[in-house]
């Protein structure tokens, strides 16, 4: 919604009047435009996609569970091994190839039509159920145990591309829809894979035939499903492929560490699974040893997490209003460490019955209930925190090699589980309980996340202007399609409060930077605030020349670089409410830097907390209470040779009015 008023007045109080919006709030912007990310599934660049992973992520669950459960109940020949090792053996098999092949699975997929790759990793998976078809009905170890290797195989091939796939058919509003389905898919899959695996198994007789054809039926019906996915063009197809894993996985690193922003969220996913394989690991003997439940209270925990993951993961759509919201990190990071820690002091003191606790028992007990929603809401957070980063990876990457970056995340990944699995070990040996574990993870998990945000302030001032978007204000944008996502622009927007950068920020779907007035960088907090975000403090030319052209020096910078440049032309805040004049700024960078010109105009803040309505602002708090409604409306770009500050003014004017 907009307010309808006189160009270049905004009045206190004005109702916001609407727009044209498709169901759940939000206008079309594109031809691929949908209502939600569920609207996804019913299109052809995605829904083929969509069920041809999930399959493959059920399949590998399935599997490997059928397969643990057969060998742990002796059922299978070991071949002269202890049921504890081929166990391990199974963990470790299926994350090898994730160390040793991610490197050339990443060169491949942005070498090749990522559609292509799907086909034929789907062909392959047909291939290693046929082995393992013969290798259950046979009860086979070494030959189920290289199947398990295989597997893994065909993940590592599948993890780039599948991450890479979604933003060559998906724009930046549907990418954290888009991310969240994948997420919430794959958890659904592990969770009925396992469900289903470890029914089939337990079959007298015919189990591991049961499941050897289940896996063989679902590996064909993934195979169909990719039969469908659209090509996504090679981003590299000149690319030499580098078979030595090594200094393959070192180049990718260094290839991903060219922006500091898509490192550090690597760095961050992987965390992410550090923190998720310490819960998963010990769910066997927190429901047993802690909870005082058999298998099938291990299998509700699961159960709980996963549901918690998927509806984390559908969630950031909705919270983020259809952008990449990176705001969304801290907040799932904090929820994250809440509920871990809070999980510890809901497990302590449990009473232990003499005999374990089928899963009905261990419902209809009040106390486990506080345990079960300790669980699903740090799964829920995790979800509100991985899904943003998936996306920030994607969007800010280099298409030509979006892959490979992809690539080394699955690696790090892969090294931050194995760190987690030996943290978990060193802890338990010592003597910690796996409630205090918990209680450890979670305290580690602020502390990791803290410095994280500390190197990457993008992610805390994200938050920041989420939160106040959606508590001091009912923040609503039009025409956001209208800001770039990609290439160097300058925004120029009427400068009505102190937090109108802030509002800015929220609505843009890449960093802003913003060439600010020098005596807002002394106020107590937002001054700390926009100095984290790195505007850029600018004096009048006659009051200090040097200031005045270090910051058309770093302007040119940023828009050198290829970034988003946000000027207020008027100079100041205005006093009365009324759009000023448009200083000559803008020309100045354009002669240099001929870059497109998107007018901006902020709606109904006059009159709020952070405007001078009265003289001074930021004086009388609650002056239009909470969630107040305020507006942003972007106009089209405007091209370098048809901007002047008189033109722009009257644009603005006008989108003020609309």
């Amino acid at each position: 919604m907009v307010e309808s008023q006189r160009p270049g007045r905004q009045r206190p109080g004005d109702p916001l009047n609407r727009t044209t919006r498709i169901p759940g709030g939000e206008r079309l912007s594109t031809p691929h435009d949908h209502p939600n990310q569920f609207a996804l599934l019913g299109q052809r660049r995605f829904a083929p996609f969509f069920w041809a992973q999930f399959l493959g992520a059920g399949n590998d669950n399935l599997f490997k569970f059928a397969f643990t459960v057969m060998v742990t109940f002796g059922t299978a020949n070991a071949s002269g091994l202890a049921p504890a090792l081929v166990v391990q053996l199974i963990a470790a098999l299926f994350i090898l190839p994730f160390l040793l092949f991610s490197a050339t699975s990443g060169q491949l997929a942005d070498k090749f039509d990522k559609a292509t790759l799907i086909r034929f990793v789907k062909s392959l998976e047909i291939a290693i159920m046929g082995i393992a078809l013969y290798g259950f009905t046979s009860k086979n170890i070494p030959v189920l145990l290289g199947c398990t290797f295989l597997l893994g195989v065909h993940s590592t091939l599948f993890g780039p591309v599948k991450y890479a796939y979604l933003p060559q058919h998906l724009s930046e509003r549907e990418l954290t829809g888009g991310n969240g389905m994948v997420e919430m898919g794959t958890f659904v899959a592990i969770l009925l894979g396992n469900v289903i695996g470890g029914l089939l198994i337990a079959l007298p007789e015919v189990g591991p035939s049961y499941v050897a054809w289940s896996c063989l039926g679902v590996a064909v019906l993934g195979r169909l499903s990719a039969q469908f996915v659209p090509s996504a063009p090679a981003t590299d197809a000149a690319l030499k492929i580098n078979w030595n894993p090594f200094t393959e996985t070192v180049r990718n690193l260094k290839l991903a560490h060219e922006s500091i922003v898509v490192f550090r969220s690597l760095l961050g996913i992987s965390w992410m699974w550090f923190f998720g394989a310490v819960f998963l690991t010990q769910f066997p003997a927190f429901a047993k040893d802690v909870l005082g439940g058999n298998e099938q209270v291990a299998s509700l925990l699961l159960v709980v997490f996963s549901i918690g993951i998927a509806i984390g993961s559908l969630l950031c759509e909705t919270l983020s209003r259809r952008h990449v919201e990176i705001g969304l990190v801290p907040f799932g990071a904090f929820g994250m460490s809440v509920f871990s820690i809070d999980l510890y002091f809901a497990s302590r003191g449990l009473a232990h019955p003499d005999t374990a606790l089928t899963l009905a028992q261990f419902v209809a007990l009040g106390q486990n209930w506080r345990v079960m929603a300790d669980l699903a809401l740090l799964a829920l957070f995790a979800g509100l925190y991985s899904v943003p980063m998936y996306a920030l990876i994607q969007m800010r990457s280099q298409p030509s090699h979006r892959s490979r970056i992809i690539a080394a995340n699955n690696i790090l990944n892969a090294l931050f589980m194995i760190a987690s699995a030996g943290m978990a070990a060193v802890l338990l040996k010592a003597g910690v309980t796996v409630p205090q574990l918990f209680l450890i993870t979670g305290v580690l998990n602020l502390l990791v996340a803290g410095y994280i945000f500390l190197l990457v302030p993008e992610y805390l001032l994200r938050f920041i202007a989420w939160v106040a978007t959606r508590t001091v204000y009912r923040f609503q944008v039009r025409g956001d399609e209208h800001i770039p996502t990609q290439g160097a622009a300058i925004l120029v927007c009427n400068h009505v409060s102190f937090v109108d950068a802030i509002l800015l920020m929220a609505a843009s779907p890449r960093p802003i930077v913003f060439i600010m007035d020098h005596r807002i960088f002394k106020l107590p907090v937002l001054g700390t605030l926009f100095r984290l975000a790195k505007a850029v403090p600018i004096a009048p030319q006659k009051e200090d020349p040097k200031a005045y052209e270090r910051a058309f020096a770093r302007a040119r910078e940023v828009l050198d670089d290829g970034q988003l440049l946000c000027i207020f032309p008027e100079g100041a805040i205005t006093r009365d409410g009324q759009l000023g004049e448009f200083k000559g700024g803008v020309m100045k960078l354009l002669e240099s830097n001929p870059v497109p010109v998107v007018p901006l105009a902020l709606q109904n803040l006059w009159g709020s907390f952070f405007s001078r309505i009265d003289g001074a602002a930021m004086t009388k708090p609650f002056r239009r209470g909470l969630f107040s409604p305020v507006g942003l409306v972007a106009g089209e770009p405007v091209p370098a040779a048809q901007v002047s500050p008189a033109a722009l003014r009257d644009r603005v004017g006008a989108l003020l009015a609309s």
